[in-house]
C-alpha cells in the first residue's frame, strides 16, 4: 500500500509541475465579463483558471467596481488551489489595503486556513502520519492568525470554527512539547526535559498534555536527584492526574530506563571488571568528558602564559636568587 501511495504522490506532483503554467486570458473581455467567467471557474472548481482571471480582473480594472471583491475571492483560489503561501499573501495585501471592508474577517479566516492546512499536504493526506511529531512552525502561525480574527471581531459568523480550530491547535502544540521533552529523556538531557515539562505545564493549561508534562518533570528531577522538586511534581501528578499511565497503583513508573553507561568489559562481566568508577547522581559521561578536555587543555599551556587564579596576571619565571630568598630580593 505504501508503494501505491508514493506512486500516486509521484503522478499528483508531476501533474502540478506539468500544469503550472498560468493560462492565458484573452485581452478583449469587459470587467463583468471576467468576473462571471471567474466565477464559473470556481464553481467548476477550475481555480488556477479563477486564479488568472481575478488577477488579470485586479491588474486590467483596479478602480472597477468588482476590485476588492477580485481580491477576496483570490485569496480563496489560492486556498483551494493548495497554495498555501499565495493565499496568506494574498490575504496580508488585502488586510493591508482595506482594513476597514465589511469581509475583512474573511481574508483573517483564510489566512488561518492557509496555515492550518499547509503541514497537511500530499503526505499527511495518503500516509498515516503523526502530526505532532512534526514541526510546529505552521500549527503556531494559524494559531495565533486565528486568535487575531477572534479577537478583532468575535462576533463575526467564522469565530466559532476558528476557536475550534484553536483548541486543536493547542493540543497539537502541546503534544509537540511532549514528545520533545520525551527525546531529552532518552537522551538524559534532564534539565532538558524538565524545562520542557515545565513548559507544558505552565503554558497550555487545560490539554491533555499537562499530565504528561508533570510526568516529565518527576521523571527528570528524579534523575537529577533533586528530590524536593520531584515528590511536589509527583503529588500534583497523583492529585490532577491519579489514572495517568505513568502511576501504577499510585507509585511512578518511569518512562524510559535509566541507561547503562558502563564500558562494555563492565556489562560482559557483569560488574565483575569495572573499568569506570560509578557516576555521581545528576552527572553523564559526556559531562565528565567535556571536564576532562578542560583540564587536559588547560595543563598543556606554557607554564609562563598561565594566568594566577586570583590576581590574572601571567605568572613570571623566577630566578634561582629569587627561589633562595624566597622572593624577597624579586
Amino acid at each position: 500500500m505504501q508503494v501505491k501511495h508514493l506512486l500516486l504522490i509521484a503522478i499528483l506532483a508531476l501533474t502540478a509541475a506539468c500544469s503550472s503554467k498560468q493560462p492565458e486570458v484573452d485581452e478583449n473581455l469587459s470587467e463583468v465579463e471576467l468576473y462571471q467567467q471567474a466565477q464559473a471557474d470556481l464553481d467548476n472548481r477550475s481555480y488556477t483558471q479563477a486564479t488568472a482571471k481575478l488577477k488579470a480582473l485586479e491588474s486590467r480594472y483596479p478602480f472597477g467596481r468588482y476590485a476588492e471583491q477580485a481580491q477576496l475571492e483570490l485569496i480563496y483560489a489560492y486556498y483551494k488551489n493548495a497554495e498555501p503561501e499565495a493565499a496568506k499573501s494574498a490575504a496580508e495585501r488585502f488586510i493591508r489595503l482595506h482594513p476597514q471592508h465589511a469581509n475583512v474577517d474573511y481574508a483573517y479566516y483564510l489566512k488561518g486556513l492557509a496555515s492550518f492546512d499547509q503541514d497537511r499536504g500530499l503526505l499527511a493526506r495518503f500516509l498515516p502520519l503523526d502530526m505532532t511529531k512534526r514541526d510546529p512552525g505552521a500549527a503556531r502561525d494559524s494559531y495565533n492568525e486565528f486568535a487575531q480574527l477572534t479577537s478583532r471581531y468575535p462576533t463575526s459568523r467564522y469565530a466559532p470554527d476558528a476557536k475550534q480550530r484553536m483548541i486543536y491547535l493547542r493540543n497539537l502544540l502541546a503534544a509537540y512539547e511532549v514528545h520533545v521533552a520525551h527525546y531529552y529523556l532518552t537522551r538524559q538531557a534532564y534539565v532538558a526535559a524538565a524545562n520542557r515539562g515545565r513548559y507544558v505545564v505552565e503554558n497550555f493549561q487545560e490539554t491533555p498534555s499537562v499530565g504528561d508534562g508533570l510526568a516529565i518533570m518527576t521523571e527528570a528531577y528524579q534523575r537529577l536527584s533533586l528530590d524536593d522538586l520531584a515528590a511536589s511534581s509527583l503529588e500534583t501528578l497523583k492529585l490532577n492526574y491519579p489514572d495517568h499511565p505513568s502511576l501504577e497503583s499510585g507509585e511512578f513508573v518511569p518512562l524510559e530506563e535509566e541507561s547503562d553507561n558502563r564500558s562494555w568489559l563492565a556489562k560482559a562481566t557483569l560488574g565483575l571488571i569495572e573499568t569506570d568508577t560509578p557516576l555521581p547522581p545528576g552527572e553523564t559521561r559526556a559531562s565528565q568528558d567535556v571536564i576532562r578536555q578542560y583540564e587536559e587543555a588547560e595543563q598543556q599551556i606554557p607554564r609562563e602564559l598561565q594566568q594566577d587564579a586570583k590576581t590574572g596576571e601571567t605568572e613570571k619565571k623566577r630566578s634561582f636568587w629569587s627561589y633562595l630568598t624566597f622572593g624577597l630580593f624579586d
